[in-house]
Formats: structure tokens, C-alpha cells, sequence
């Protein structure tokens, strides 16, 4: 529930002044009013109606002759980290916001809140209950453009003890661990979206909320049905919480009260099928050529299309799979879809779980090319964050050089008007980041230079790729592949290969990412030798770091055996 204080109240007002209040401006309360002596408590179940009642409401109203305050009741000892930013320009990039967010501390995470208004709305959580409070301070009617931002407190459940992962040294949580506990981080919930007709919601629902009460009990799910959002669309989003089968059991419930409805009010002949999924998940689904979508059609006897790229936007990531055929066969397609989408969403929850062992503090949902929910990390300090603490090669982050390569065409995207965009990006990420000049008039990439620490890097590479994936500079039935060059010392190449190519197989099925050791390569005034990297963002970044901690391992052998021999550059290996 989302609890609301009502403030500034006159002695003559009564709860039900409230409740016709409320309900005059379609703000309708279901539970009751606990009416104080000068203001007053609400419940709302959704974070959207009590955002819009706080929007509409304070400062703004009248009651009795006292205008009336509206904001989230946030007992003192929950008034810590967690802050909410409203009245945002829709249009604003996330590295503008994300460089205004962290002019006042730390940002562990921002996480879009979805609301039918116009302006958007965020949800912040800072390293500290003190760089919070500043912030709040600060922003609090900051003006950007036509908006002037709306910030409140929202509770914060660990705010008052907060984890914190400190390098070399374990918490006392960790501490406290069962020798016999499983050391798996839990994944967060990753729920089944779906689109419905406007017309069809009613009937889902039920007279008095009934259909949907016994379809939420029936299979075990929480099914949210969002009527408000995009207010006058032809379809309503519907997100169903629930493990993968009750999900399914309930979606295909879903489709048969949509199909009798229709039946019975001759609408539509057929209703499609709906699920929305986002856009750095569905090139895995796609698959190479195509392949896993064909697979699913031929499996389950139906006909599968996907929303193209020009529908996103930096505020709707998610593309539409539309799938038709019978109910059964639609059923057996949502399954299959689901089971790729979510192996794809849990293989890059891992990867960002080890990012975030290996960069406390990295801010990932600010880079806006994740998937739904990888906002909401699980703290750094957790058991990856114990294991991360017993070798960690970033003590003290050094400067990494990466050379990563774009289309050629694509390069007047990434420098920008007069060079805004790339200024733009690398005081975001804070890193050196430049394009190197054309090796010859009809090449097909370009070479960019990204120079700076482990966090800079995984922001710089994130942005690009997401860049290039917003500019549509790759086939919709593509995801985004791009191909990386970093240098490690000669000495440390024959460690990345492994005896007769066992690592670098290793390296590549676990990451997805080709890794490439050029042989007969000579090394140069460095003595330093080129290793190729080539796969989507998540792939490319874990197999980058894999190969740094590697390096890192053979520099300190080198330094407690100085004299030891240099190990050989063995011939290339290369696998697919």
C-alpha cells in the first residue's frame, strides 16, 4: 500500500469531506480515512493513483479555506535514502539526469516509475540518508526547461541499515552466513507482460472483480491490470506476477474470457495473443537468422511478428510479439517465448551481479539499455559481493584503454552537433573517449578509443551500444554486436588461450562472446599483443573483465617470481 499524509487541514473538516474531495476529482479512496486533528491519512494499493493524488491535489486545493499539503507518510526511521523525483521533461536523456543526480553523492539506483502523466517519474536511492537529504534540499522546484521537479521521501526499508560492500572485508550478514546456504543471489521477479484490448477489460475483471479474483487464486498469480496507463489507447498493458507455470495457466485464462467476449459481442473474429518483452531481450529470442522464432511457429502451429525498433523511445523500451492461432496453440507459444526471454534476462542478471561484485557502486539503470527490473539490483554486499571481496583486481582502478569498433556510418551519431553527444558521454561516463581518423575513404568501421577506469568503460560501451541499437544502425532481427580490442601483455597471452585452447573455449561459453588471440603477432613497444572480442554488450563486458582478472593473476605471479620465463604466444585459437 502506499500510505498518504494530507496536511495543512482545517479543524472543520470531516472524512467524508475527504472522501467527495477525493472522489470529485476521480481519485476515488476504497479504504478509510484516519482523521487527526489537523490532517489525515489514505491508502492507495497502486503507486500510480497515489502519485496522481499527489499531483492533483497539493497545493493546489482548498478545503475549508486552507489549502491542502498531499505527499507519501514516511515514518521518520524509513525517511533515509529513497527519494522520488516527479515532473520530469519526458524528453530529457538519462546520462542529463544521471549527471544531475550525482552532483549530490552517490547514486546506488534510479528505476523509472510507469504513470499515465505526461512528465516521467523516478525512483532514487543514494549511498547515504545525508546525500538524500541534500539532494532533496537542492532539487526540490528545480527547473528544467517548462518543469519544475516534485521530490518526497519514500520509504526505505533498509535505509536504516544499510549493506554496504567494502573491498576486503565481508559484512556481518556475510559473516553470519550457513556454512550450508546456497551462495545463488535470488533472482528478481521477472513477470509475464501482455497486451489486451481496452474493450475486453471489463470482462477480465469482472462484475464486482470477481473473473479476476478467482483467476489470481486459481492459478497463484497477482495479475495488474495498469487501466489508467496511456489513457484513450486501444489496449491496456496487463502484467501477471506468478512463477512460469501459473503465469501461463493465468495468460491463457486471459485468452479464453477475451475469445468468449468476443464471441459474444461479435467484436473481433480472432484475438491475438500480446507479449511485451524488452527490446535487449528479443534479438536472443529472434535468434541467428531467425531460427528460434521459425522454431516456435513450427512447434506450436502459429504465426509470430514483432513491433519494429522505430516504435521504442527512451521512456517505452518494450516491443510488442504478437502471436496468433487457437488459444491452445498460443498457450504453447507464450511458454516458449517465455522460457527464451527469461533465460536470456537471467543470464544478464548474472552478468550484472559480477559487474556489480567487480564495481561496487556502478549506476546501471542509468545507462537505459536494460532489461525491465535490472534497476533493482541485489546488494553488492550479498554472497557475490563476499566472493568478489577474496580477489579483487580493482583496489585501485587503473586506467583501461579499449578499442571498440562501430559502424562507419554510424559515427556522425556518436560525436552529435558539434560534438554535443560524445562531450555528453564522456562526462557521464567519465572517461577519454575518441574516434579515430578513417584508415582508407570506403571502410566499413570506425575505431573508437575509450580510455579510463573499469566503471567508465562498462558506461561508455553501455551508452554506445545503446546508441546505436536507438539509431536503428543494425537489422530489427539483429541485436547488437559489436567488436572490441584490448591489449594485455604478451606474457599473460598464452594464460588467456589456456593449454591446447581450454580457457578461451571456456571463456567463450560462459560469456557468449567470440575471443579471438591473433597468432604470430608481434608484440609492441609495450609488449603487449591484441585480443579480439566480439558479441552483444552483456558478452562482450563479462568477457572483457575475465580477461583483466586473468592478466591481473599473471602480473602478481610475475611479481613474486621475477625471474620466472615469460610464457610463449601459442598459435591462434579461435572458436565459434
Amino acid at each position: 500500500m502506499n500510505k498518504l499524509y494530507i496536511g495543512n487541514l482545517s479543524p472543520a473538516v470531516t472524512a467524508d469531506d475527504l472522501r467527495q474531495l477525493f472522489g470529485d476529482r476521480k481519485l476515488p479512496l476504497s479504504g478509510p480515512v484516519l482523521l487527526k486533528a489537523g490532517y489525515a491519512f489514505v491508502d492507495y494499493p497502486d503507486q500510480n493513483w497515489a502519485i496522481r493524488a499527489i499531483e492533483t491535489l497539493s497545493g493546489k486545493v482548498e478545503l475549508h479555506g486552507k489549502v491542502m499539503e498531499v505527499d507519501y507518510s514516511v515514518p521518520k526511521k524509513l525517511r533515509s535514502r529513497k527519494l522520488q523525483i516527479r515532473n520530469i521533461p519526458p524528453h530529457l536523456q538519462w546520462e542529463v539526469l544521471d549527471g544531475l543526480l550525482a552532483q549530490y553523492g552517490t547514486v546506488e539506483n534510479v528505476e523509472q516509475v510507469h504513470t499515465d502523466t505526461e512528465a516521467a517519474v523516478v525512483n532514487v536511492t543514494y549511498a547515504t540518508r545525508d546525500e538524500a537529504r541534500g539532494a532533496i534540499e537542492k532539487l526540490s522546484g528545480h527547473q528544467f526547461e517548462n518543469y519544475s521537479f516534485r521530490i518526497s521521501y519514500i520509504p526505505d526499508e533498509d535505509g536504516h541499515a544499510p549493506q554496504r560492500f567494502r573491498r576486503g572485508a565481508s559484512s556481518s550478514r556475510e559473516r553470519g552466513r550457513s556454512p550450508g546456504g546456497s551462495g545463488q543471489a535470488k533472482l528478481p521477479d521477472f513477470p509475464l507482460r501482455i497486451l489486451v484490448p481496452t474493450q475486453f477489460v471489463g470482462a477480465i475483471i469482472g462484475k464486482e472483480g470477481l473473473t479476476i479474483k478467482n483467476l489470481t487464486k486459481q492459478t497463484q498469480s497477482k495479475v495488474d491490470i495498469h487501466r489508467k496507463e496511456n489513457a484513450g489507447a486501444s489496449e491496456k498493458p496487463v502484467t501477471i506476477h506468478a512463477s512460469p507455470e501459473g503465469s501461463s495457466e493465468a495468460c491463457r485464462r486471459i485468452l479464453e474470457i477475451m475469445q468468449k467476449e468476443a464471441d459474444e459481442t461479435k467484436a473481433v473474429e480472432e484475438v491475438p495473443l500480446k507479449i511485451l518483452a524488452h527490446n535487449s531481450l528479443v534479438g536472443r529470442l529472434i535468434g541467428k537468422e531467425g531460427r528460434n522464432l521459425k522454431k516456435i511457429e513450427q512447434d506450436t502451429g502459429t504465426k509470430i511478428t514483432i513491433s519494429p525498433l522505430q516504435d521504442l523511445t527512451i521512456y517505452n523500451p518494450e516491443r510488442t510479439i504478437t502471436v496468433k492461432g487457437t488459444i491452445e496453440a498460443c498457450s504453447s507459444a507464450e511458454v516458449e517465448i517465455m522460457r527464451k526471454l527469461r533465460e536470456a534476462y537471467e543470464n544478464d542478471m548474472l552478468t550484472v551481479n559480477q559487474q556489480g561484485s567487480l564495481i561496487p557502486g556502478l549506476n546501471l539503470s542509468a545507462l537505459g539499455i536494460f532489461s525491465t527490473g535490472l534497476s533493482m539490483l541485489p546488494s553488492a554486499a550479498g554472497p557475490r559481493g563476499a566472493a568478489a571481496a577474496s580477489y579483487n583486481p580493482f583496489a585501485v582502478p587503473e586506467q583501461e584503454v579499449v578499442y571498440l569498433f562501430i559502424p562507419t556510418q554510424a559515427v556522425g551519431a556518436i560525436i552529435g552537433k558539434k560534438g554535443h553527444h560524445i562531450k555528453q558521454l564522456a562526462r557521464f561516463a567519465r572517461a577519454s573517449i575518441k574516434i579515430a581518423p578513417a584508415e582508407g575513404p570506403d571502410v566499413g568501421e570506425r575505431m573508437v578509443i575509450i580510455t579510463g577506469p573499469p566503471e567508465a568503460q562498462f558506461k561508455a560501451q553501455g551508452r554506445i551500444f545503446g546508441k546505436l541499437k536507438e539509431e536503428n544502425f543494425f537489422n530489427p532481427k539483429e541485436e547488437v554486436k559489436l567488436k572490441a580490442h584490448i591489449r594485455v601483455p604478451s606474457s599473460a597471452a598464452g594464460r588467456v588461450i589456456g593449454k591446447g585452447g581450454k580457457t578461451v573455449n571456456e571463456l567463450q561459453n560462459l560469456t557468449s562472446a567470440e575471443v579471438i588471440v591473433p597468432r604470430d603477432q608481434t608484440p609492441d613497444e609495450n609488449e603487449e599483443v591484441i585480443v579480439k572480442i566480439i558479441g552483444h554488450f552483456f558478452a562482450s563486458q563479462t568477457a572483457q573483465r575475465k580477461i583483466r582478472e586473468i592478466v591481473q593473476q599473471v602480473k602478481q605471479q610475475e611479481q613474486k617470481h621475477p625471474q620466472g620465463a615469460a610464457l610463449p604466444l601459442p598459435p591462434q585459437q579461435r572458436t565459434k
